[in-house]
């Protein structure tokens, strides 16, 4: 295909201007991923010489030449960036699944944990129903306990009335037998 309009213009103002670093000569060739023809990229936009400068020295011109640094070829840095980006990512990733499989055994140790305090928490309620259960067939007995406790009390009141009342009959025989 051939360069028209502002392309042609370019064209031949680098082909005009001195020769560039050589490191800017290198294409850089790229595949796109739908299957169309790679493109070759010539130089970049900063590559372009200067334009001539006029000295006042007798219209001597000079020119300036582009002085750039050594461009490293981008497939070489983008497969190491992806290198180092799938390195990294899969550490993430690591250390995600890591925190996962620590969080599913912490949650296997609890739910162990609550298996074992539901077990003991059945074996205090079945205990507590039993003592229930014997504290209400031992409740007659205790019924009559309180009886028996009440009467005694009851029998104590009235031995302390009658060792009363004997005192008071063997101090009236006493004085009786006085006289």
């Amino acid at each position: 295909m051939a360069a028209t309009g502002d392309d042609a213009a370019a064209m031949d103002s680098i082909s005009k201007a001195p020769a560039p670093h050589p490191a800017a000569l290198n294409p850089v060739v790229s595949s796109s991923s739908h299957g169309e023809a790679p493109e070759v990229v010539t130089e970049s936009p900063a590559a372009v010489p200067k334009k001539p400068n006029t000295n006042s020295d007798g219209g001597v011109e000079t020119a300036e030449e582009a002085v750039e640094p050594a461009e490293p070829d981008i497939n070489e840095l983008c497969t190491d960036m992806f290198e180092k980006m799938a390195v990294f990512l899969q550490g993430e990733l690591t250390g995600t699944c890591e925190d996962y499989r620590l969080l599913e055994n912490m949650n296997k140790l609890t739910s162990l944990k609550y298996m074992e305090m539901k077990d003991i928490s059945i074996n205090i309620s079945r205990n507590l129903q039993d003592l229930n259960n014997k504290y209400a067939s031992l409740q007659p007995y205790l019924d009559q306990i309180n009886q028996i406790e009440e009467q005694v009390s009851s029998l104590e009141q009235a031995a302390y009335k009658l060792d009363a009342y004997s005192k008071k009959l063997e101090a009236r025989f006493k004085k009786l037998e006085k006289r």
